[in-house]
């Protein structure tokens, strides 16, 4: 599956294209048509850059790129499906994923998709039947148990579980909207999408202008351009954060302020 380089980067290179803010863990064979690919769109319109393995979790060991992919972003997602513990190339992702919250202080937002939260976190069901084909390797035990605190403490972070009463669309517009707030950004997109469509509707109004030069038309242009300024300045007042209540103090400071003449 590609992915514009513009919101998300692919381990199909040997280096990312442009720096991710997120990774995205989860098996392919569950998620990789449907709920990952929904989420992964959602970031996406929010101009969040996403990092996603395009190979299919191939082989026993994540790769060295899939390492510094996990390192050097902000936040991972961890989509815990019915099969992702029976992949240890998903449990050895997820370990990774919980050293650089240890060690580095990055964020980790879980996601129970067709699981329990409680067969994540003590290893029942569909998970405990990947250990104990795990189990059956004694070359493991150690990376075993390792696996199961893994799982017991990602289970235990604040995340979502989709076992709930709500569509998909919906569900993936709430975790793209908390993985925003979580990294600290703000979207403007949709503001500049509408800056860009007035912007050009003052253009044509002014040609038309010209060509007339009927009042009308200058103030239909003026008020189009007015538009864009207000635009402008909400983009603005969005990109500072400023609250409803930090936003009605400023209004009403401007409307106190006394100019000596």
């Amino acid at each position: 599956m590609a992915w514009s380089y513009s919101s998300s980067t692919s381990s199909s290179n040997n280096t990312p294209q442009e720096k991710h803010e997120v990774f995205i863990s989860f098996r392919s064979e569950d998620t990789r048509n449907n709920f990952t690919s929904h989420l992964n769109g959602a970031l996406k319109r929010l101009d969040i850059r996403t990092y996603i393995d395009n190979n299919l979790n191939s082989g026993d060991e994540i790769s060295t790129t899939l390492v510094r992919a996990i390192e050097e972003a902000e936040l991972s997602v961890i989509v815990f499906s019915k099969n992702y513990a029976a992949s240890k190339f998903c449990l050895d992702e997820l370990m990774k994923i919980l050293e650089c919250k240890r060690m580095k202080g990055k964020m980790v937002v879980p996601i129970f998709y067709d699981v329990d939260p409680t067969d994540v976190r003590n290893q029942r069901g569909s998970y405990a039947e990947a250990f104990a084909k795990h189990e059956k390797n004694s070359e493991e035990k150690i990376k075993v148990q390792e696996w199961r605190n893994g799982l017991m403490e990602a289970a235990n972070y604040s995340g979502w579980d989709c076992n709930v009463n709500r569509t998909e669309l919906e569900l993936v517009e709430e975790i793209a909207m908390d993985v925003l707030n979580k990294i600290n950004r703000v979207y403007v997109g949709d503001l500049d999408h509408q800056i860009a469509k007035y912007e050009e509707l003052a253009k044509l109004q002014y040609q038309f202008f010209v060509s007339t030069l009927n009042t009308v038309d200058l103030n239909k242009h003026n008020a189009t351009v007015a538009r864009i300024t207000e635009l402008k300045m909400e983009r603005s007042l969005r990109l500072l954060r400023l609250s409803s209540d930090m936003l009605s103090d400023l209004e009403n400071s401007n409307k106190d302020k006394r100019y000596p003449f």
